[in-house]
């Protein structure tokens, strides 16, 4: 976790980094995280209540750090409801590019610049009609991804998402929107306002 710190701290710009081991104090602030990495081991410590509680408690989008060679750990943060996961080999561009969807539901491919420079895109849109129409912002970001013709696994390459937790938002924002097919939920997210645009990314 030390290196993903150095990373993000070279970026004072973009990021506001907090580092603790206390995360029911610490988030009790005003200024709650948009995005909270979460070390594993913290999983063999403790007994997963405060993975329970960021995922549970909070509208941070929640990232699972992990090492190669404990995958059953990262796979107990998916299970418990983790947004999605990091190896410790994360490239910096990875990284960054990660937090930025999470924060603003830029995805790489998306027309126009990274919003964290201040332009509007597609997935920010999506995020915010989604918001209006009582979907989460990882359902909204999913999916617009589905109105654009991306297979799960795609959905998955591009949010940093496990497959499984793709598939877990695709059933509930089918659930809210009340439908059965993808053909159906691609007509009601057209129908929506959202876009079918697919990017080159």
């Amino acid at each position: 976790m030390a290196g993903f710190a150095a990373i993000l701290g070279r970026h004072p710009d973009r990021f506001e980094l907090i580092t603790t081991t206390t995360w029911s104090d610490d988030l009790e602030r005003d200024d709650e995280p948009d995005v909270v990495l979460y070390d594993v081991l913290g999983l063999v410590r403790g007994d997963g209540s405060d993975l329970d509680y960021l995922i549970k408690e909070t509208h941070a989008a929640v990232f699972a750090v992990g090492r190669d060679l404990r995958p059953a750990l990262l796979s107990q943060a998916l299970e418990q409801g983790a947004d999605g996961f990091f190896s410790e080999d994360v490239t910096e561009d990875e990284l960054l590019a990660a937090i930025d969807s999470a924060m603003t539901g830029w995805l790489p491919g998306d027309e126009g610049p990274d919003p964290v420079v201040g332009s509007s895109t597609s997935a920010q849109r999506a995020t915010q009609l989604g918001t209006d129409l009582g979907l989460s912002r990882r359902e909204a970001q999913v999916l617009a991804l589905v109105a654009q013709g991306l297979a799960n696994d795609e959905v998955a390459d591009r949010l940093f998402l496990s497959i499984n937790s793709v598939k877990s938002y695709i059933r509930t924002a089918y659930r809210k929107i009340g439908a059965t097919t993808r053909s159906q939920a691609v007509v009601w997210a057209v129908e929506h306002g959202f876009t079918t645009h697919r990017g080159d990314g």
